[in-house]
Formats: C-alpha cells, structure tokens, sequence
C-alpha cells in the first residue's frame, strides 16, 4: 500500500517529504496546494529532500506533493531569441501580461507560445537518412536567426514522412524518422535536462578569437571562440558593465546573458537597455539574437542555483545549429552563495569560509560545457564562456576566485585604483592573462603580421613602468635619465590612449581588429623612433612637445572604425616630425638643437 507524499520538514528553501519511495534524483516535483516547482536533491528510504524553487512562504507540514517522474529540463524551439525568463525558464513578459509586475507563486506559464504558427521550410524529402542533429528545415527565428529543426540527439534513420512548406506549431508532427527502436516523431519543439550536457562529436582547438571590440582584451588578453574566462573584481570595478560591453559588442551569433544574483536595478538596466540597442554588424535590434535570464537577489536563492544550467543548456541548443554563442555570467559569486546557504540548510559539512565541498566540481561542470566543438551533424560550433566573479573586498585569494582559475584559461583582473581613477576598463594589464595567446595568434597573424611583436613590445613598455614608479616613489622622477622617462611618459600614452575606452563614445564604444591595430602601430612607432632620438642626444622635452602627441592620444575618439587613412596619415605625420629632430654636437657643450627640414 502507497503513502501519499506530504511535507514533514521545512527550512526556507529546503522541503523533507515522507512517503516518497520510488522517486528519483534530481526528479521534478509539485510541492503543496501552489503546485511549487521543486527539485529532489536527496534521498533516505521513503524521504526525500526537495530544493523549492519558489518562496515557501506559508507552506506547512502536511502539504501534498506531486511527482512528475521527469528532471527539470527546458523547453527549446523558435520563440527562445528575444525572450527574459526567470532560472526556471518562467517567461517574464508572458507572466507580466498576465499577472502585473509580481510573479505569484506557483505561476505555471509555459516557456514559448505553444499556440504560435512558425513558417516551416524543409531541408529534407521522404527517404533520406538522417542523423542525430542534422537539421530537416528551419523556421526564420527573427532576422538574424534562421532556427534549424534539427533531429533530437539519440535519433537516427531514414524519413518516412514529411511535411510541405507551411505554417506549423511547436507541437505538431514535422516529419517521421524510422530507426531501429520505431518510429520517432520530429516536432520543432525539444525538451533537455538542464544538468546533462547536450552531446557532441568531439572536442576541437581553439584557433578564431572571440572579437569583443574592447582593445585591452582583443589585443592584449584575447579570449578565444569556445574558451572560458573570468572577470574577478571588488565593488564598483565595473564588472557588470564590462560584461555588458562584451555582450553588445562581441562577434558571437548568440548571445545568452545571465544575471544570477545581481542586484534588481542592474538587471533592470539591462533589460531597458538591451532592447533599444542595435547589432553593429547588421543594424538591427540586439535582441534579435540576445536571449536573458534574469534571477536577481531579492527572488528565490534555489532558482538562482540552476539559472546558470537553465543558460547553459539554451546556449548548447543553439551551439548544435552550427552558431558561436556567448554566454555571459554575472556573477558565479552570488551563485556560490546560493550554494552555501542551500548547503547550510541541508546540514553539509562545510569546506572554505562555509562554502561547500562541491563547489570546484560545480564550477567544473559549468564551465567545463563550453568549448569549440563538432556537433552531432559535423559543423564546426563554439560556446565561450565570461562569468563575473565578485570576491569580498576585492581578495582574489577566496575559494570562488581561487576555484574558478582552475577552470579557465583567460583571467581579466579589474583593479579598484583603476576605478577609482576612472580608467575603465579597469583591467589591470599586469595581474590578468590569457593563455589563448598562441591559439589565436595564426589568425592576427593573417590580420597583422606584426600584432604579436606590437602587443609584446606594448606590454614591455608597461611592465618597465611598473618598476621605474618604484624608484619614482622612492626619490622622484627628476633623478631618471630621459630614456626611462620615455618609458613613464610612453606608457601613459598607451593608457590614456589605447587601455581605457569609454563605453559611451560613439567611436570609442568598439573598436575593431584593424583599428585596434593601427592606434597600437601607432603608439609603438612613436616610442621606438623617440628612443632612437633621446639615444642620439635629443632632449625628451623636444620629443614630448612635437605636435603630433596630443593627436596620438585622442586618436582613439578621432578616427573612427571606417576611417583608417587617417590612421596612415597620422603616422606618417608622426614619422615625419620625429625624423625632423636633429642634433648638432658642439664642442665641450651639452648644447642640443632642433632643426625641421
């Protein structure tokens, strides 16, 4: 004789349920008279601790709970490309709509329009064989997507049936694939388990960077197409907004943003802002290939959990069409937080300042599902990875920062003396890193043959800076020879006029791979024909007070993306005014002239 399953136990998010033999992890279930979503996360006997992923306000022991027999899992169709969900992939504006600006508890909104008509056109014909992934049609998602129909993961065999040009729902049946096992039906809609990856063939190198238009990370610690990088700073460094930058900007064919944790009225200035902004490559609105998941700190810390699997797992959906998709986390701090007070609650041992024992293989398992890729049906596809990390106090040495660098191969530190000066970015050239640096390095190479020996001459120049502000600290700037003065007043040059970049200048907000080039060509032929002169007995004040300099340091707010001549005529007038500086050496004296020819 069955029990019914009911509540015995509640401690905020974490509910005990008696009478729940048969039940399977991470099984869906219904919790209380609501109906709240709630995952099972543990299990003794005929009791089972399920993880709410709703308020569990007013609920109480006794309540009834409904299994489902099936893991939480998402829906993936046509409908996903410019839409918000919540971490359960709940549709905000659906539920807006319907239910004002709360979201009520046990709210059941289904995630796309299941009533919606899409324009169908198939790729296939009656007799084909097909694979797993390979697509049978597409449907225009929006006008930058064209959405493939593809053939679920574990289908294979040959069409027996299937539809004509037309319009269909997410349910009906498109086509019939007969396999070995029978017949399947292909509907465009699919459900998957947020925490299993979604298959691939194989693993591939990275060899195509990311390009984010920012110049600090396309030029000095570039992130490749598939890789994973981290974004650690203290309050106030920018984080959010470095992210955002990357997400309006970076060449990726979708882009899936998740806020997990963040403060409402960050969040809420991303999803003002991302609708009104366009894609610099096509003109149109971003979101046309922009996906958004928004869990902010003030809604359930269980949610919050499984937003960054929910993202995940829709950015693998578009990943198996083919595309480059850009994930972007903000931040796996708050989600670590989340794993602590769950851990707490469920009474585990805990491990570094309360964090749990899982946390690396958490971490792990998240960025471990990006990568460059073959997919199922043999394209080429890539998921990269950015996930924001908040340390208290700015400490990088605190598990999630420590954690995180074991999974990652780009690291971008933001520093707040660097915020505080207002130089934004505020990633510090000295303290990141990017290990992609060889994988890319082929393609700038085709792009510009001198990029490797530019970006290492610049970071030379900044590394020297660092040590020459030692000994200035010490006894003062005027003590050094004017060959190390270079090196200060170069390197202000690179920071004033290649690191920081505003993101609300027209020009300056991107900047392109050539652009980001030449402005660097720039700068480095100033130095290394400045040198040669102040070699030559020049005084560095001749060389600092040449015309061209304060052209060199607005160039990058000048000259825009479209206007690269101005590039070559800057320089050329930059090569001209240093190769008209002359010394005349005269006898016993220290006297210098200038002369322009």
């Amino acid at each position: 004789m069955s029990t019914t399953p009911v509540i015995t136990r509640i401690s905020g998010p974490i509910v005990t349920a008696s009478g729940m033999g048969g039940t399977q992890m991470y099984e869906v279930v219904r919790v209380g008279d609501l109906g709240l979503v709630g995952e099972v996360v543990r299990l003794i006997g005929d009791h089972a601790t399920i993880q709410v992923y709703e308020d569990t306000t007013m609920l109480k022991p006794g309540a009834p709970i409904q299994r489902t027999g099936a893991p939480l899992s998402v829906w993936l169709g046509p409908g996903l490309i410019g839409n918000i969900y919540d971490g359960i992939q709940r549709p905000l504006p659906a539920i807006q709509a319907r239910s004002g600006a709360w979201i009520q508890r046990g709210e059941k909104v289904d995630p796309l329009d299941a009533s919606r008509k899409w324009l169908f056109e198939p790729s296939v014909k009656v007799g084909d064989t097909v694979i797993a992934g390979q697509a049978v049609g597409e449907v225009k998602e929006t006008e930058l997507v064209r959405h493939r129909v593809m053939v679920p993961p574990n289908v294979s065999g040959t069409i027996c049936s299937m539809v004509k040009t037309g319009e269909y729902t997410l349910r009906d049946v498109l086509a019939v694939v007969v396999t070995a096992r029978g017949a399947r039906e292909i509907r465009m809609l699919q459900e998957w388990p947020v925490r299993m990856p979604r298959p691939i063939r194989e693993r591939l190198r990275i060899v195509e960077p990311l390009i984010t238009g920012q110049r600090i990370i396309d030029t000095f610690f570039p992130i490749g197409k598939g890789g994973a990088a981290a974004i650690p700073g203290g309050f106030g460094t920018g984080k959010t907004i470095t992210q955002h930058q990357l997400a309006k900007w970076s060449d990726a064919d979708i882009i899936v943003f998740i806020g997990c944790g963040e403060r409402g009225n960050e969040m809420t200035e991303v999803l003002r802002e991302f609708p009104e902004l366009k894609d610099p490559r096509t003109g149109r609105p971003l979101m046309e290939r922009t996906i958004l998941i928004a869990n902010t700190s003030n809604m359930p810390v269980a949610a919050r959990e499984v937003s960054i699997y929910t993202g995940i797992t829709l950015a693998e959906f578009y990943r198996d069409m083919g595309k480059s998709v850009a994930v972007f986390a903000d931040s796996t701090s708050r989600w670590a937080e989340a794993l602590r007070e769950l851990a707490a609650r469920l009474e585990e041992m805990p491990a570094e300042e309360g964090f749990p024992a899982s946390l690396p293989t958490r971490l792990a398992q998240f960025y471990e599902r990006g990568g460059a890729v073959t997919t199922l049906a043999g394209e080429r596809a890539s998921v990269s990875i950015v996930g924001a990390v908040s340390p208290p106090g700015g400490d990088f040495s605190e598990p999630v920062t420590q954690h995180t660098r074991r999974f990652i191969r780009c690291f971008w530190a933001l520093d707040t003396v660097l915020a505080n000066a207002r130089h934004y970015p505020s990633i510090h050239w000295l303290h990141s890193y990017s290990e992609y640096l060889e994988d890319v390095a082929p393609w700038w190479g085709k792009q510009a043959p001198d990029w490797s020996a530019l970006r290492t001459e610049a970071m030379t120049i900044l590394q020297r800076e660092e040590r020459l502000q030692q000994i200035v600290k010490l006894v003062g700037p005027d003590v050094l020879p004017d060959g190390q003065k270079l090196i200060l007043f170069v390197s202000e040059i690179l920071k004033d006029g290649f690191l920081t970049q505003s993101a609300f200048d027209e020009k300056d907000a991107y900047c392109s791979p050539e652009r980001q080039i030449a402005l660097l060509r720039l700068i480095i032929v100033f130095y290394r024909k400045g040198r040669d002169l102040i070699q030559a007995g020049v005084p560095l004040a001749r060389v600092r007070g040449l015309a061209c300099v304060p052209q060199i340091v607005r160039a990058k707010e000048a000259i825009g993306n479209s206007e690269m001549a101005a590039f070559a005529e800057l320089q050329k007038q930059t090569e001209d005014e240093l190769g008209a500086v002359t010394t005349t050496a005269h006898d016993g004296g220290q006297k210098t002239e200038l002369r322009r020819e």
